[in-house]
């Protein structure tokens, strides 16, 4: 089972004290997370890239080639890249160079983005789907071949264009698609790429038609990787506990995207959201690779202002006695 580390650097005060940290110190966390998520045995670490919330991480490719520079295993992820709102051609020429920095590591998670004020900013709001699917064929062309000749409805044509550096990874670095809807399985299909379900705080079980849908056409039966929100203490108790303010915090926070209009958090940390002592998360975390036959799983740790040391201390035992109880590949029919 690959396991990562998900970020996507929520800036938010801690509901305990009211503390808020800067901005810079905020970033650098994410880093320093990375690193011990390495040595802690994790796959990987999967940056998000959000515009314009509390959500400050704008260009998470910076923060993975700052990673590269300190990690040597460790997998690096977008988590997700806003695929529609970017030249497919700079796409393709930063995960090629955070490949070559980091030895053949890179790999990058697409998606259409869940906000609409990001959307009209960079001027996508009525063509999101067709720019997405343009662009996500653009940039595979871009990544597998040299001298590329291309002509599409949202850019510039190309003619015999080699993006350089060309990727350490062949025939490309690891591309997945993130969406939990049928149109986007599809086009997973059609291209023959790994889906990525999304972290809504909502019942993964919810998913289960869209992964049986992938599974059935796809040659291979295809990968599932699925975001988790968790935290793991040496007790149920106190991980509840020392948890349930910052999810709560999160929680509402994220509500604007997730729309549910009413969030129970106990019911969250009972549900979607895994939270318990090292034996509890393994066991609920497998019984997701059984649910939806996963061959990935991303856990989100850092949610809600949690303190940084609380962030490192559950990497550390997450990797310490959670890893080795998960299961090591999908459970599938």
């Amino acid at each position: 089972m690959d396991v990562y580390l998900l970020i996507l650097g929520d800036h938010l005060p801690n509901p305990c004290t009211g503390d808020v940290v800067t901005e810079a110190d905020r970033l650098r966390a994410i880093v320093e997370q990375a690193v011990v998520a390495e040595e802690a045995g994790f796959t990987g670490v999967a940056i998000g890239e959000h515009h314009f919330t509390r959500y400050i991480v704008s260009a998470p490719e910076l923060l993975l080639a700052t990673i590269a520079a300190r990690t040597s295993t460790l997998r690096l992820s977008t988590g997700v890249t806003l695929l529609a709102h970017h030249d497919p051609v700079r796409v393709a020429e930063e995960l090629a160079t955070l490949d070559v920095l980091s030895r053949g590591r890179a790999e990058m998670i697409v998606a259409r983005g869940v906000s609409q004020r990001t959307d009209a900013a960079f001027g996508v709001q009525d063509d999101l789907r067709e720019r997405f699917d343009e662009n996500l064929r653009l940039l595979l062309r871009l990544l597998e071949q040299p001298q590329v000749t291309w002509e599409g409805r949202y850019r510039s044509p190309l003619v015999d264009v080699t993006t350089t550096p060309r990727p350490v990874q062949r025939p490309r670095p690891p591309v997945w698609i993130g969406s939990a809807s049928a149109v986007s399985a599809d086009l997973a299909v059609e291209l023959d790429l790994p889906l990525m379900l999304p972290s809504t705080l909502r019942d993964p079980g919810t998913h289960r038609s869209v992964v049986g849908h992938y599974r059935a056409a796809m040659s291979g039966g295809g990968r599932v990787a699925l975001p988790s929100h968790v935290f793991v203490a040496p007790t149920a108790a106190e991980a509840r506990r020392r948890w349930r303010p910052h999810l709560a915090a999160y929680a509402h926070f994220a509500d604007r995207w997730r729309g549910d209009g009413d969030v129970d958090v106990d019911a969250l940390m009972d549900g979607a959201a895994v939270c318990g002592d090292p034996a509890e998360v393994a066991d609920r975390l497998n019984a997701l690779t059984d649910l939806l036959g996963l061959d990935a799983q991303l856990v989100m740790i850092d949610i809600g202002g949690l303190p940084r040391r609380s962030v490192l201390d559950a990497i550390r035992l997450f990797g310490a006695e959670v890893l080795p109880k998960l299961k090591t590949g999908p459970a599938r029919a």
